[in-house]
């Protein structure tokens, strides 16, 4: 006992006593689920940055290229349910590799895409994977955390997204740089094959943690969406999906259309796109390691709370600056980044803390899929109202969220190995 105790003081005296506390097994975790929503991100990514491409090669409407995203997140919803609901009844690794070859092969496919209904189809199909592998992935690390680093170790696997996003901006600067705009778009695509290595390495190295794997194969009931709205749980389901249902609403409004508003509202060309999302993505890993320090510290709904005002504050600043404006708004990009990410580092935390085990991955994975699925909508109003002004409606999103708070508890502190 005492030994433990000193470990546990030494670790908490070191920069990434987080990271040592995991123990060999969960290092090797937390570095799939990182990898994988790395990844993740960067397949992702591929649309958002090829779309002024996408939308000038297939001759397409702002509505109809706002339907691309909206498709791609409410398939992802369903992906998301049904992996979480696989993973608390096959395992989380298991289901993670799934999830990964699923979005990697449909990325890839998109780049072969002869016209925008194929497009529509593979895109909608690879959002199937994007969606599972976050809730897996987070459940997977999270059984292997200690409560007292949790909300800081899930986050890191949260600013995987960054890191991805920030590897897609270079790669889409240099490919839309040296090709027509006609073929790199697709060849953007093509660059999302990368994933694949990654799944060979988490069939051979990567295991679910052992003590929260034994309660989940003992369990009466698992991996049931019916669990999920027992009685006991009903309320906790609800407010859980509204809350993601805000964050995610005014995140993927802001950057579904971002790249796209700064080069048709805005005049700038790819290179200078690019330089505003320079500070944009580091600004959104260092939000979402900050976030994750927060809501250990402050506790996750306070957390929630200071960054759903902060995002809508910025949004709304960013938009509506006047035209020629571009370096007050390359100064609020940093910021903007950094706290619509930081908002997302609690998620991984907050709602395996507020799920047992046996319903954990089930219960993540519907109300943060709920969430993108109807989040998913703002996108396309968005896309039918006009970029610019209407990305505003993305801190309505925010509001949402912060209502949703009132509807849950607190769980800074609590212990997954009793759930």
């Amino acid at each position: 006992m005492n030994v433990n105790v000193a470990d546990g003081t030494a670790n908490a005296a070191r920069p990434f006593g987080w990271y040592r506390s995991l123990g060999h097994k969960g290092r090797r975790a937390f570095l799939g689920a990182f990898g994988g929503y790395g990844l993740d991100s960067f397949d992702y990514q591929t649309l958002p940055f090829g779309l002024a491409a996408i939308t000038a090669y297939f001759g397409i409407t702002s509505g109809e290229a706002g339907l691309l995203s909206t498709v791609t997140l409410v398939v992802s919803a369903i992906g998301g349910v049904g992996a979480g609901v696989l993973a608390d009844r096959i395992g989380r690794v298991r289901t993670l590799q799934l999830t990964i070859a699923m979005y990697t092969i449909f990325t890839v496919l998109c780049g072969f895409a002869p016209n925008f209904e194929t497009l529509l189809i593979f895109r909608g199909l690879q959002g199937l994977g994007f969606g599972g592998e976050w809730a897996v992935g987070a459940a997977l690390v999270a059984e292997y955390c200690s409560a007292k680093y949790r909300g800081r170790t899930v986050a890191f696997v949260q600013s995987a997204w960054a890191v991805g996003w920030g590897l897609l901006v270079i790669v889409y600067t240099v490919l839309f740089s040296v090709l027509d705009q006609d073929i790199a778009w697709r060849v953007l695509f093509w660059v999302g094959v990368i994933p694949a290595l990654l799944v060979l390495w988490v069939r051979r190295s990567v295991e679910d943690a052992p003590e929260a794997s034994a309660r989940r194969v003992s369990a009466k009931v698992k991996g049931s969406l019916a669990g999920i709205f027992r009685p006991e749980l009903l309320r906790t389901t609800v407010f859980a999906a509204l809350l993601a249902t805000g964050v995610q609403g005014g995140y993927y409004t802001l950057f579904t259309w971002m790249p796209k508003y700064l080069q048709s509202s805005r005049g700038l060309s790819v290179v200078n796109t690019g330089g505003y999302f320079a500070l944009l993505i580091p600004g959104a890993f260092i939000g979402y390691v900050c976030g994750g320090y927060l809501t250990d510290l402050l506790g996750r709904k306070k957390t929630f709370l200071l960054f759903s005002v902060v995002s809508a504050l910025l949004i709304v600043l960013f938009v509506q600056l006047p035209y020629g404006a571009n370096g007050l708004m390359l100064l609020i990009s940093f910021p903007l980044g950094f706290s619509t990410s930081a908002i997302f580092s609690g998620f991984g935390a907050y709602l395996a803390e507020l799920y047992p085990t046996a319903l954990r991955a089930t219960g993540q994975g519907f109300t943060y899929n709920f969430g993108r699925a109807v989040g998913a909508a703002f996108p396309a109003v968005v896309g039918f109202l006009g970029a610019g002004g209407a990305i505003v409606l993305g801190a309505v999103g925010y509001a949402i969220a912060a209502a949703a708070l009132l509807g849950l508890p607190e769980t800074r502190g609590k212990e997954l190995v009793e759930a």
